[in-house]
């Protein structure tokens, strides 16, 4: 449920950018109702990517520094909080409402940062390598739900606000078209996103430290034994973990090597590059999809013009296409990957996701004025580049990093493949809004510079879901192994049982 409150809070703000930009920046005597400017459409739909970024790195390391269950409650507190607050925005002019809601946006990503590499690394640890795959994957596919949620939560109050005040189009009452209750509508859909976050705060807080954290980091076996008999009825299931032979691996491992060292650059750094690598190549073209469908809409005239509509029933058509999108694509990939992620392996599904990726992002470049006149096929195939993302790259490399790396620094790395991951969701989120603007100045929206295009902008995409091909290859599989088996931390336990057997042969041939 927290992966699905931050899908949700991330991705509903592109529900209610119209909106903002109607409200607050609509001049009663141009032909067209009112967007937000450049520079403000950025800030608002990139500012929460900032925070995520930010959290990943700073809760990926307390994690490891405090526990995972430690820092857990603290990142849902944020959350709860800066929707709440978000939605509260005020100022004593646009400029002020909006830097409010920027501020508290920010917030809002930090505390979702800190849920991907603490989400992972937990159910990682608590998993067995059977089914390991499938559960991480799990988590992750919330994602799927949240943003259908999203769009349902737009529907639903959008519908009810448009047929209680039933309000004229902009082309026929420009000032009637938008009605005084419509600062409600977006402020509603930012809120909801705390009730499920606030609904789940107690079962996070119930929930032991992970065995794994205890007995290979905080070196406490007895602990880990008590935890894990409050999660299993026999402790003796747990055999990954291997809890009694953790002095052993303290022994032999330790920690000998940290995240800046030769020794982890040797053992791991090809791995980090790896997830870091594939992350940051898919959030560009995943983000900026995701963050800019209704000017995709728009371009291939699925939405009505602007003045067509009033600004309640504007809200209403991008939220039923955001949710035709989610349903039809979105929602069935993740679900696909979880059923198949333990018997495909990771490293399949995220090279067959990135070429289904890159070929559907080329049908639709290299045809692109074709599917103007004929949008079902263009959402056909804008849909399939979304169910090829979650089942593939989009999953993939949330469960990889949570898998391949030392207990000791498991959420570290974690937290820094997903910064890296928002590092090119700020590039897509920022770079999209800018490039996808027409090559012709006439057509260039008010306060944008003419720019390459759409169908430029999806051949960019294309190639960059290509190279994510490339790197995928260093991606090592992590199928059907034991955590300790993948991070080399199995090495030490038979370092230290050879060196143990052998002080035993010593005792036993000895005269005493």
């Amino acid at each position: 449920m927290g992966f699905f409150t931050d899908a949700y809070d991330l991705f509903c703000i592109s529900l209610v950018t119209k909106l903002l930009g109607r409200i607050y920046y609509t001049d009663p005597n141009s032909p067209k109702p009112g967007s937000l400017p450049p520079n403000v459409a950025a800030a608002v739909n990139g500012v929460a990517l900032c925070g995520t970024l930010v959290g990943q790195l700073f809760f990926g390391w307390l994690g490891d520094k405090l526990g995972r269950k430690k820092v857990y409650g603290m990142t849902l507190a944020i959350m709860v909080f800066s929707s709440i607050a978000s939605g509260l925005s005020f100022g004593r002019n646009p400029a002020g409402v909006i830097a409010t809601l920027c501020f508290f946006r920010f917030w809002l990503g930090f505390g979702i940062g800190g849920d991907y590499p603490l989400s992972a690394t937990i159910m990682s640890e608590y998993a067995n390598k059977k089914t390991r795959g499938a559960f991480i994957a799990a988590v992750f596919a919330m994602q799927g739900l949240g943003i259908l949620c999203g769009g349902i939560v737009a529907l639903i109050v959008s519908s009810a606000f448009d047929h209680a005040l039933n309000a004229p189009p902009y082309s026929a009452n420009r000032a009637a078209s938008l009605p005084p209750q419509a600062d409600y509508v977006w402020r509603i859909i930012l809120m909801f996103g705390a009730i499920p976050a606030a609904l789940t705060y107690y079962w996070r807080m119930k929930m032991p430290e992970t065995a794994r954290y205890t007995a290979l980091v905080a070196k406490n076996e007895k602990q880990a034994r008590e935890d894990m008999a409050k999660v299993l009825a026999d402790v003796k299931q747990l055999e990954e973990v291997k809890v009694e032979k953790v002095g052993a691996v303290s022994e032999a491992s330790g920690d000998k090597f940290g995240l800046f060292s030769r020794e982890f650059l040797k053992r791991h750094g090809l791995h980090l590059l790896a997830t870091t690598s594939t992350w940051f190549l898919l959030d560009i073209a995943y983000y900026s999809q995701n963050l800019f469908q209704k000017d995709i809409f728009t371009a291939i005239h699925w939405i009505p013009p602007a003045a067509t509509m009033n600004a309640i029933h504007e809200v209403f058509k991008v939220a039923r296409a955001q949710t035709i999108i989610a349903l039809c694509g979105t929602v069935p990939g993740y679900w696909v990957t979880v059923a198949l992620i333990d018997k495909m392996g990771r490293k399949k599904i995220q090279l067959l996701g990135f070429c289904g990726m890159t070929v559907s992002m080329c049908v639709l470049a290299i045809w692109y004025n074709y599917w103007l006149r004929h949008y079902v096929g263009f959402l056909v195939f804008y849909g399939l580049t979304f169910f090829f993302a979650n089942f593939g790259p989009n999953a993939t490399t949330f469960v990889v990093p949570a898998e391949i790396f030392p207990a000791r620094l498991r959420s570290t790395c974690h937290g820094i493949s997903a910064a890296a991951g928002k590092a090119g969701a700020i590039v897509g989120a920022f770079g999209f809004l800018y490039a996808s603007q027409s090559k012709d100045p006439a057509k260039v929206d008010k306060g944008y510079s003419p720019g390459i295009g759409m169908q430029n902008s999806l051949f960019v995409m294309a190639v960059i879901n290509a190279l994510g091909i490339g790197f995928t290859l260093l991606v090592p599989e992590s199928n059907g192994k034991s955590l300790e088996e993948l991070s080399g931390e199995n090495e030490a336990e038979e370092q230290a049982g050879t060196a143990g057997d052998d002080a035993s042969a010593a005792r036993d041939d000895s005269p005493v």
